[in-house]
């Protein structure tokens, strides 16, 4: 069956996520904060945020910044981080901030894929490797949080973005591609290893 191709803009309510399913194509469009380690040590220890997180996104992203003659940022690059990192606060930042979507690489854990399920959240797989393409979709940078506390890498940027593409790979029904894969690979493992040792 081919995949559907969604088009999902901020403010990313409840009812929008929940009707999504794994392996749609989803273009993301609107307000977008980036966030790594430090970002979400903080918000899941401080309990708080500088922003309104309630019905939005956070990308698992450190971009590559410059600041133009005019004094405006520009993003470079924005490929997305390994998630796994953030599964210590993940579930705790989707319940106390609302946070509808996750954008990343490789997933999360089961604690994030349950509070996705109770909350109404899903986590978006962006394409590794396509950093400058995902800049593209970029069309401004709108403000940055702990840039002096945190370095640019691990600010909050606060992005509009315009088709920000990824797959629907964690959705907010408790179902995950990744436990596919996992399955289908251990699957195979298992029957290579019963050739090699019959």
């Amino acid at each position: 069956m081919k995949p559907v191709t969604i088009s999902l803009r901020h403010p990313f309510t409840e009812e929008k996520v929940r009707a999504l399913n794994t392996g749609d194509v989803v273009k993301i469009s609107g307000l977008v904060f980036t966030g790594r380690d430090r970002l979400h040590k903080h918000l899941a220890e401080t309990h708080s945020s500088p922003v309104d997180l309630r019905d939005g996104a956070i990308f698992h992203c450190g971009p590559v910044i410059k600041r133009g003659d005019d004094g405006a940022w520009r993003i470079v690059a924005a490929g997305p981080t390994t998630s796994v990192r953030e599964e210590p606060y993940m579930a705790a930042i989707v319940a106390e901030q609302g946070v509808r979507v996750v954008i990343g690489k490789g997933g999360l854990g089961e604690g994030s894929l349950a509070a996705f399920a109770k909350h109404g959240c899903v986590y978006i797989q962006a394409v590794g490797g396509a950093a400058a393409v995902i800049a593209g979709t970029v069309k401004e940078v709108i403000g940055v949080h702990y840039l002096e506390e945190f370095g640019a890498t691990e600010a909050m940027w606060v992005l509009r973005v315009d088709g920000l593409e990824g797959i629907m790979a964690m959705d907010a029904h408790g179902r995950s591609l990744y436990d596919g894969t996992a399955q289908a690979s251990k699957k195979v493992l298992d029957a290579l290893l019963h050739r090699c040792n019959p």
